[in-house]
Formats: C-alpha cells, structure tokens, sequence
C-alpha cells in the first residue's frame, strides 16, 4: 500500500523527478559516505567479474571518489535526465541503462580496479537521448538529439579514449552501449497498414 502523501509529493515534481530524486539519491549517498566511517566505493563500487564487485552494478552510479567527481557528474546527469523526462521516458529508461551498462562492464571490464560514479549512466542516457531520435524519426526527439549531440558529442568520444589515466572508459563505453541497445529495444513501431 502507497502512502499517498509521498505519491502526492512525488507526482507534484512532475517532469523534474527523475532528475530531482535521482540526484539527491546520489549527493545524499556521498554526504553519508563522507561522514559516517563507511567506504561506499569499495562496498557499492563495480569491480569486473567479482561476485562482491557485482553490487555495483546496481551501485556504481551512487558512489563517487570526490567532491570534484561529484559536482562534474551531478550537471550533465539533471540537464541529460531531464530531457529524458522531457521526451517521455523516466524512471525504467534510467533502470535499464544502469543495469545492463552494469552488467556489460561487469563482464567486459578492465579487473582489478573498483568503477564508480554515474558517468556510465551519463554517458548511456547521451546515447539513448541521440540513438532513439534516430530510430524514432519523431521531430521533437530528433531536435532533442541533436541538442544532446552538439553539446555531449566531443566528450563522449573523448571518454572512451583508453589512454585516459584514472577515467573508467570501459565504464563509459559500456554506458553508452547499454543507452543504445536500451533506444533500440525501446523504439515505438509504427502501426502497420491494414490491407
């Protein structure tokens, strides 16, 4: 049974939820992290074909190494979900591009090295936002996408560059793999024509 206060509340954020929740989901896990004698990154970070490493598939996204990795993630995630939520997709669009982003770099990422913070959600909602104006061919997902392009286009090339030192570019690639398949598996058919 929901409480409908909070069902209320939630739905008076309207398109902003996704973004305003999400968000202080992840400041409010670093704000405890940073205070309290517990180290999320090494229990909720993503450490490749592990099984205690396997919570970050689900965790990664919420824990980052540093104020700086935090205020560099917290922009591009409210302006990118934000137009997500703009163009009509929310919560299970986000679930998706986590999961399986998780589960890819979980399978296929470089071992031995903790991944954490949400740029392979980042990076996973860019390429969903472009790939699905593509496929859907609908104006305002198109001009959506190309936006998305403009801005995000030379920094999500230059984030899967390997020789970046203390970058998680397979986590990144493996985001913005997941965003694609997510757009693709998602696209709305078009009715066919009755004969």
């Amino acid at each position: 049974m929901s409480d409908p206060a909070k069902s209320k509340g939630l739905k008076q954020l309207g398109l902003l939820q996704v973004p305003i929740v999400l968000t202080a989901l992840i400041w409010g896990m670093f704000v405890l992290d940073y205070l309290l004698p517990w180290n999320a990154n090494l229990s909720l970070g993503l450490v490749p074909r592990t099984s205690d490493g396997a919570w970050g598939i689900v965790g990664m996204p919420f824990t980052h190494g540093d104020w700086g990795h935090l205020i560099a993630n917290t922009v591009p995630l409210l302006i990118l979900t934000t137009l997500l939520a703009v163009t009509g997709k929310g919560w299970g669009t986000v679930a998706g591009i986590t999961l399986l982003g998780g589960a890819l770099l979980w399978g296929f990422g470089r071992g031995g090295v903790a991944h954490v913070g949400a740029s392979g959600l980042i990076y996973g909602l860019a390429l969903f936002i472009v790939v699905r104006g593509i496929v859907e061919r609908r104006l305002v997902l198109i001009v959506v996408s190309l936006l998305v392009a403009i801005l995000y286009g030379g920094v999500l090339f230059a984030g899967v560059d390997p020789t970046q030192k203390g970058v998680s570019w397979d986590g990144h690639l493996a985001g913005a793999v997941a965003g694609g398949l997510v757009a693709i598996n998602g696209r709305k058919k078009k009715p066919e024509a009755k004969r």
